[in-house]
């Protein structure tokens, strides 16, 4: 690991991507949004190995049946961590309350809603399918109310077939990248326009979502996967080594990073692991500023009094209070949810959860006797900003009241 200065260490935070993977994912998004179809099977065949004349998209009736093929343990195992994901989703979207109160008139409030269709996009993780991913997505989905849920993977073998139907999902798009983004954008023949897309992805499906944000609603923009462990005196070396050995196993380009306050305990793993950065700090007070200016997407607590530090960490994607709770068990579905800020970004967002699905829609009403103090408001507003006609329609409902 390469060290650093408390001061150095916002020198780490990251663009989620390049301006070259820009370009790229620019060009496909355009060949996908004017051929629709032929383009993305054109994608799909180069990119992500779809066989020639192979299906785009894998209907609800197959997931099923991938579903029932499971052997017994693996079916087992993928239904209690969705239970555990849909047990935290369904609980967050229950803290979430209609808004009804009194305004002069009438009432006013809000209505929280689910987005009608969303799309879940789970990588395939090199040889290996992410099938976590795919859960934490759809089963958030799900959770919040959407009525159709179509996911998109690359190369979906059995388990992630299994993993769609366990997740409830309606469809699955066997196709990944820049591709399988602007598929789900603007939609084709084959596959549905979403309202909402979810889920991280490399540097390509992050561009492209970064092109379609406004277009289509998006979760965030997730860069590199990171992890910061704060250590003092009282940690586990080797329960560290072995967190930070975890998260380098994302990919090269991961970052896990040591920020401790006890000197022995870096000398001793600075050179255990090649990858990822060691932060010398002289007290807690550092360290813990170090960790705020980081604002990483993950921060595990290997300290003293671990609650007391997590009262006062301010930026984070996820925290994981106290050495037992690791990263590991958080990505492997304890319940809250692995898509997470990136890159500083926790400074400004959360990571992916129902309310990734859902809307505010304000609403109104006022009765027959149109209250004359906000009528009057409303024209004199107007008309400061030189708008009559907007002061005449509240003029206009003053006139009706009386009468």
């Amino acid at each position: 690991m390469k060290r650093l200065s408390p001061s150095d260490v916002r020198a780490l935070s990251r663009r989620p991507v390049d301006d070259d993977a820009l370009l790229d994912a620019a060009r496909i998004v355009n060949d996908v949004a004017s051929e629709g179809d032929v383009a993305l099977r054109r994608l799909a065949e180069r990119y992500d190995g779809l066989a020639p004349g192979a299906p785009l998209v894998i209907e609800q009736s197959e997931l099923e049946a991938s579903r029932r093929a499971l052997d017994a343990e693996t079916h087992a195992l993928l239904e209690r961590t969705a239970a555990r994901i849909r047990r935290f989703a369904e609980a967050q979207r229950a803290a979430l309350a209609n808004v009804d109160i009194a305004i002069e008139g009438g009432r006013a409030g809000h209505h929280i809603i689910p987005v009608d269709i969303a799309g879940c996009y789970a990588p395939a993780g090199g040889a290996h399918p992410l099938v976590s991913t795919l859960l934490m997505t759809a089963v958030t989905a799900r959770a919040a109310g959407v009525r159709r849920v179509c996911v998109a993977s690359p190369q979906p073998g059995p388990i992630m077939r299994a993993a769609a139907a366990i997740a409830g999902a309606d469809a699955l798009l066997a196709a990944g990248g820049a591709q399988a983004i602007a598929a789900l954008a603007f939609g084709t023949a084959s596959v549905p326009r979403v309202d909402v897309i979810a889920g991280p992805g490399n540097k390509w499906v992050t561009a492209a979502k970064q092109l379609l944000a406004g277009r289509v609603g998006i979760d965030l923009l997730a860069g590199p996967s990171e992890l910061v462990v704060l250590a003092d005196e009282t940690a586990d070396a080797e329960l560290v080594v072995a967190d930070l050995a975890a998260q380098a196993e994302h990919a090269l380009d991961a970052l896990p990073i040591l920020v401790t306050t006890h000197a022995p305990l870096l000398e001793a793993l600075v050179d255990r692991i090649d990858q990822g950065f060691a932060v010398g700090c002289r007290d807690l007070d550092e360290a813990i500023d170090a960790c705020d200016r980081l604002a990483p997407e993950h921060l595990e607590l290997h300290v003293r009094d671990p609650d007391a530090v997590a009262r006062r960490v301010r930026h984070c994607g996820a925290l994981f209070i106290g050495p037992a709770a690791g990263e590991v068990l958080g990505d492997y579905g304890a319940g809250p949810n692995h898509v997470l800020p990136t890159g500083g970004s926790a400074r400004f967002s959360g990571g992916l959860s129902v309310q990734s699905f859902l809307r505010t829609r304000t609403w109104m009403r006022l009765d027959g006797s149109n209250p004359t103090r906000l009528c009057q408001d409303a024209a004199a507003l107007a008309r400061l900003e030189g708008l009559e006609a907007h002061a005449r329609a509240a003029d206009r409902r003053l006139v009706a009241s009386r009468r």
